[in-house]
């Protein structure tokens, strides 16, 4: 997952206060180093965590022991809601108000502004909005090919002109055509730096098309000096939230969005890979959750949404729960689970999952791979497919393995496959303290914890 460093570190300082005896200061002391040592290696700005950690340590010595949690719980509460605080608290999500809604792109060179603007568009889409995308960029070389790809790739319409050399001729252009749309996706020109020229071509824009968000896309990788081009959009544009890209695969993830959240300009989505579908709705609960360990159940819905059915996924959530899934059922969450992402995304979204020390193998269904089950599983019969634990043997796997022309080895792989999820489920039940723990601090906090 994102921040995948900080996530383990504060992972093992709640393993550390589960398995504590005592709630002393000792403890406290060292969840505070811990805390510390895990945010400065996440790139987060030395004051913003001395300012956390003391705000966390004063509330834990101060506060009252809460009837509904244990001692231990309240201590788990308190860092769990200082580190949403200092995220930006309560998400920022967009309300589409009026038709057509307009969302401009505003940011430098190398951010992924016309990348982002497919994701936005692919966004809307899935969740049943008419959406274009307009091109504005008449400055960069071949930015106009560019959001073409992008619009191509997701079957979207784009509306861009290769000659003309004034952004706004371009939008009066086709202004009359873009009223029968839902959303509209604006990608405009960026630069190296935020000068005067820039600052009054965004201003211009901005006065004739009145967008309902600008959005300043920045890339992640950057760390803290998100913070000053926050701070200077927000100042010279008044934009009204925040997409930081490139989320995944960089320790400098953690700046970026602390640095961003105290600007005033809010996160509202984040950038989590480079296929088109990697674009979330930035919920500091939900993230904050799924950092400790928690999951981020309202995340795993939203992708799920187009994938799989909400009785579907409620009849297979019961089944696997009880251990009483069958191959069939196993060959249906993969192939709703390959259609929401890479799984090894998707389990930290899924609240206790990520405690779990799960094989490899048991995480990756490669491409095709489905395909060759399917196969196997129509070479089965009914009792193999219901009961392949206590049925199948060497000389059933000989005979699978010639109906359906896939070798026995692979044959093997999928009994294997099943047996292991059926082994995850089993240590889901009964996986350690911090599991037991969450489970029942869940129950008692707030609406909204956990996603």
């Amino acid at each position: 997952m994102v921040l995948d460093k900080l996530s383990d570190s504060l992972k093992n300082t709640l393993q550390k206060i589960a398995k504590s005896v005592f709630v002393d200061d000792k403890l406290i002391n060292e969840l505070v180093k811990d805390m510390q040592r895990a945010l400065l290696q996440a790139d987060v700005n030395v004051q913003l965590v001395l300012e956390l950690t003391k705000t966390i340590k004063d509330r834990i010595k101060q506060e009252k022991e809460l009837k509904a949690l244990t001692q231990k719980e309240q201590l788990i509460n308190i860092v769990y809601e200082e580190l949403v605080n200092f995220l930006g608290k309560e998400g920022h999500k967009i309300e589409l108000t009026k038709k057509p809604f307009k969302i401009m792109l505003v940011g430098l060179f190398g951010s992924g502004k016309t990348t982002t603007s497919g994701k936005l568009a692919k966004f809307f889409i899935k969740r049943g909005h008419k959406v274009a995308l307009v091109g504005l960029d008449i400055h960069r070389p071949a930015a106009m090919d560019q959001i073409e790809q992008v619009a191509k790739a997701i079957k979207v319409p784009v509306f861009i002109d290769k000659k003309e050399k004034n952004a706004l001729t371009i939008w009066k252009k086709f202004k009359s055509e873009l009223i029968k749309y839902d959303v509209l996706i604006i990608d405009t020109a960026g630069r190296d730096a935020l000068s005067d020229d820039l600052i009054k071509e965004i201003e211009d824009i901005t006065k004739e098309i009145q967008p309902d968000e600008k959005l300043l896309v920045i890339s992640a990788d950057i760390g803290q000096t998100a913070q000053i081009q926050a701070e200077q959009f927000h100042k010279s544009c008044n934009i009204t939230g925040v997409v930081a890209t490139k989320m995944d695969g960089t320790a400098k993830a953690g700046g970026a969005l602390s640095a961003c959240a105290v600007t005033g300009a809010p996160i509202k989505f984040i950038g989590v890979g480079e296929r088109v579908d990697d674009l979330e709705t930035f919920n500091p609960p939900g993230f904050v959750s799924r950092l400790l360990g928690m999951g981020d159940l309202e995340a795993l819905l939203e992708k799920a949404k187009g994938a799989i059915t909400e009785e579907e996924a409620e009849d297979l959530g019961k089944k696997f729960l009880k251990g009483d899934f069958s191959l069939i059922d196993l060959y249906e969450q993969m192939q709703a689970m390959k259609k929401m992402g890479p799984l090894n995304k998707l389990v930290d979204m899924v609240p206790g999952f990520s405690q779990l020390k799960l094989p490899k193998e048991a995480l990756q269904v490669q491409e095709g791979k489905l395909e060759k089950w399917k196969y196997i599983m129509q070479s089965m019969t009914k009792q193999e497919l219901e009961e392949p634990d206590t049925v199948i043997n060497s000389g059933r796997i000989d005979r699978i393995s010639a109906g359906s022309g896939i070798s026995t080895r692979e044959v093997r792989e999928l009994i294997k496959q099943y047996r292991q999820s059926k082994k995850m489920v089993k240590m889901m039940k009964g996986s350690g303290d911090v599991n037991k723990m969450m489970q029942k601090f869940q129950g008692k906090m707030p609406k909204g914890f956990g996603g």
